[in-house]
């Protein structure tokens, strides 16, 4: 199967270059860039060298010859690409917010019109498989709802306040240096942000609903001096009581056979490189504390991006993201 990945310059095109050279079925046979064309690959992501001999192209739209391709764009840059590479029939996922939440609140959330809107499956497959499975095109998700929503998920019914407190290392701000990311401001740092105003908040919000839940939901991300993970606190307030007992089953059942959830203490080492989410939950009552574990450009992004991808084409959904963490 070939492969595009259109934006392949950045942290999430590299991720998803890195993971598909593992993938039984799937070949990047492009990788494309503006500022980047007739530049080898591995000049930019110096760690493929050996795994690609690519170069950078810069293709017109209708001319990308592929099976599946993957926009690694900026917020609204996909939406000059999704409506015609499926047109031509190839298989759209799209890692950019131009699909993630309807068209009203995008346009709210983001400040600008949706120039090509249509509605596309939320790809968090463990609670989406269904809409993922054949489909033409998926939205993936922004990496703190996907740590935040899976910690929530089991719970969702029974809470009236949710509060994600997430910690997220530098890369989840992209490659181009900032002030945000210059080494002295990060360094020996923990950076709250968007307090109250982050614009991953919406996407949290519509999945808890989508849960049934009526929860008020609230969302503060800090900056941490790590590369990769997100490390998301949930507190979950309950309308009635519920014993570690019964929590730790409810999860249990929530999650039965999802081969990416595991149960056991979050450390962002342990899920660094891999399509896992880590959790573990406490409670003492009336409020749950829910803490997950994911790599931010893996599960919350290429690997999940993957993920979808191999639901969408009939393939295992393991294919390719079966790599485990990198301890210590």
């Amino acid at each position: 199967m070939k492969v595009a990945i259109v934006g392949a310059s950045g942290y999430a095109g590299g991720e998803l270059i890195r993971l598909l050279a593992y993938h039984s079925k799937a070949e990047v046979v492009c990788a494309t860039s503006r500022k980047l064309a007739g530049t080898p690959l591995d000049q930019v992501h110096p760690h493929l060298k050996g795994f690609t001999d690519l170069v950078f192209t810069n293709p017109e739209t209708d001319a990308i010859d592929a099976d599946v391709a993957f926009l690694a764009v900026p917020h609204t840059a996909a939406m000059t690409y999704a409506g015609k590479l499926l047109s031509r029939g190839i298989k759209v996922v799209d890692l950019s917010a131009d699909y993630r939440l309807p068209k009203d609140v995008f346009e709210k959330v983001y400040g600008v019109p949706h120039t090509d809107y249509f509605a596309a499956p939320y790809g968090i497959p463990e609670l989406h498989r269904k809409d993922c499975i054949n489909a033409k095109f998926v939205s993936n998700p922004g990496c703190f709802p996907t740590g935040a929503t899976l910690a929530a998920a089991p719970l969702a019914k029974f809470a009236h306040t949710i509060i994600y407190d997430s910690k997220t290392g530098v890369s989840g701000a992209g490659d181009n240096p900032s002030a945000t990311t210059h080494y002295p401001n990060v360094g020996d740092n923990v950076g709250p942000y968007k307090l109250t105003s982050h614009r991953h908040l919406a996407e949290m919000k519509l999945e808890m609903a989508g849960l049934g839940s009526k929860a008020s939901v609230y969302f503060t991300p800090h900056l941490v001096p790590v590369n990769r993970g997100i490390l998301t606190t949930a507190h979950i307030l309950l309308h009635e009581p519920l014993g570690q007992k019964e929590v730790e089953k409810l999860y249990q059942d929530f999650y039965k056979d999802e081969y990416f959830i595991r149960f056991q203490k979050p450390i962002l080492a342990a899920v660094r490189g891999s399509n896992f989410c880590d959790i573990m939950v406490e409670s003492e009552g009336t409020r749950v504390v829910a803490v997950s574990a994911i790599d931010n450009l893996v599960k919350g992004a290429s690997g999940q991006a993957i993920q979808n991808m191999n639901l969408m084409c009939g393939f295992s959904e393991q294919d390719g993201l079966k790599g485990a963490g990198m301890l210590p």
